[in-house]
């Protein structure tokens, strides 16, 4: 059972219970678990408020074109192999007015990365020191690379703004201390079958060559 009971929360449980059965048993990544995990880990970001707009601004619209892929063509987009398989034998991936699941996918795969990263950061942390630092490390081994100047310097500027750890995780699980004890018990496991989903997809990317998708 969840121990957390506030549905506008960011839910680790539901994070971990979806990530987890989007793991298949061919070293594949079932699409709609993982877009159902990352709908879940996206409270992140729309409980932070303004603070991380220059990574959140665009993962919506990638959640929902990835639904509405699924949802036209089930079979060709259950899992990331089948999907890029599909896009490369069809020459889909970078034809004028196709709307590439791949390549938005990647999208959501850098942003990921990035949550992790930082999550990984804050766990390491006492409650009173800032996130700042920790997420200012995770932004720029992550999407620093994929970003414009001006995004960059946005960014730098906005994580000034970042609060501390206690702070941070009562925003984002509970004002309750007992709660946020609770959950952050499972942010371990949690971590670990992030780590597992994105290298298992970065190594599809890798193997096709498509990390560099326009």
């Amino acid at each position: 059972m969840s121990t957390n009971n506030n549905s506008s929360k960011l839910d680790f449980e539901i994070v971990l219970a979806k990530f987890e059965s989007s793991l298949t048993d061919e070293e594949d990544t079932e699409l709609k678990a993982y877009i159902e995990g990352y709908e879940e880990l996206y409270k992140f970001f729309t409980l932070m408020g303004t603070i991380f707009t220059f990574v959140s601004k665009d993962l919506v619209s990638k959640m929902e074109i990835m639904n509405e892929l699924m949802s036209e063509s089930p079979e060709q987009f259950r899992t990331v192999k089948r999907m890029i398989e599909h896009e490369k034998n069809n020459e889909l991936l970078t034809k004028k007015g196709y709307t590439s699941g791949s390549r938005t996918l990647l999208r959501l795969h850098r942003g990921l990365n990035f949550i992790k990263e930082f999550l990984q950061g804050v766990s390491g942390i006492d409650d009173k020191e800032g996130t700042a630092t920790v997420c200012r490390k995770a932004y720029e081994e992550t999407l620093a690379e994929h970003h414009t100047f001006l995004i960059r310097n946005g960014a730098k500027m906005a994580m000034g703004a970042m609060p501390t750890r206690e702070q941070l995780l009562k925003k984002i699980i509970s004002d309750d201390p007992k709660d946020i004890e609770n959950v952050m018990q499972t942010v371990p496991k949690v971590l670990v079958v992030l780590n597992t989903v994105f290298e298992r997809i970065d190594s599809v990317y890798t193997e096709h060559s498509l990390h560099e998708l326009p």
